[in-house]
């Protein structure tokens, strides 16, 4: 993997303001009612820029109360001051396939970084890819037939919203189309385009497909200002977990 790092840099060098690189679960998801506690993965993959590490961080405070958090870095800053695991392909995905969650819980992974087309999100901390193959592989050792949302933020990322992660008890939302770049890996950024939207939506929607719809929205509109290619974010809605509520609700 040495050439991940030149890799890097050259696509960085194409566009600073793309992010380009780097049964009893069932009836419990399918009811707009339940509110299953989620064991929660949140991963920022990339320390060339702060963006990543504050989308885990929002994501996380959002989410305490309702979700056992395990929070991942590749900033090491991150990781000694505020605990987190450091954002490795092996730390990440032991962490998922050992997610467990019990009778009435569920699932979620929130995976934030740089995206390479036909390769996956990258995992700066060991020049790795987190790839579509591999993260399902884990999410079925660590959350079964558990309802299970992952959200992969990333460009190129829309990969993951095919098969094998499509599964009928699985949410996958992704930042872009397979093809297409998302937008707001730079310096001036809080966080990248479809992690703001993202967590706006879930400050102001009642289920993921509602969700799904505002970030689409908010994310046209700044693509919009920038003059950007629609990055186009993708989602796949499993049957049995089409109405799940947002943590919370």
């Amino acid at each position: 993997m040495a050439a991940l790092p030149r890799l890097l840099c050259l696509l960085l060098a194409l566009s600073t303001m793309a992010c380009v690189p780097g049964a009893d679960f069932m009836a419990i998801s399918a009811s707009p009612q339940s509110r299953p506690r989620l064991k929660t993965v949140l991963v920022a993959g990339d320390a060339s820029i702060g963006v990543f590490d504050r989308a885990t961080a929002a994501l996380g405070n959002r989410l305490s109360g309702v979700a056992d958090i395990q929070r991942f870095s590749a900033t090491r800053a991150v990781v000694n001051r505020e605990g987190a695991g450091l954002a490795n392909l092996n730390q990440v995905l032991g962490a998922i396939s050992t997610l467990n969650p019990r009778r009435g819980q569920g699932c979620l992974v929130f995976a934030t970084s740089h995206g390479a087309r036909e390769q996956g999100l990258v995992l700066a901390a060991s020049d790795e890819f987190l790839t579509p193959a591999a993260l399902d592989a884990a999410l079925e050792e660590g959350c079964g037939e558990a309802p299970t949302v992952v959200i992969i933020s990333g460009c190129y990322s829309g990969n993951f919203a095919r098969a094998p992660m499509t599964r009928p008890n699985r949410i996958v939302l992704t930042a872009a189309r397979a093809d297409r770049t998302s937008f707001g890996c730079s310096a001036e950024y809080e966080y990248t385009v479809y992690d703001r939207c993202l967590l706006t939506a879930l400050d102001n929607t009642a289920t993921w497909r509602e969700a799904h719809g505002l970030i689409q929205t908010c994310v046209e509109a700044k693509e919009r200002e920038l003059n950007a290619t629609p990055s186009q974010p993708r989602a796949y809605f499993g049957e049995s977990v089409a109405r799940m509520p947002l943590p919370g609700q």
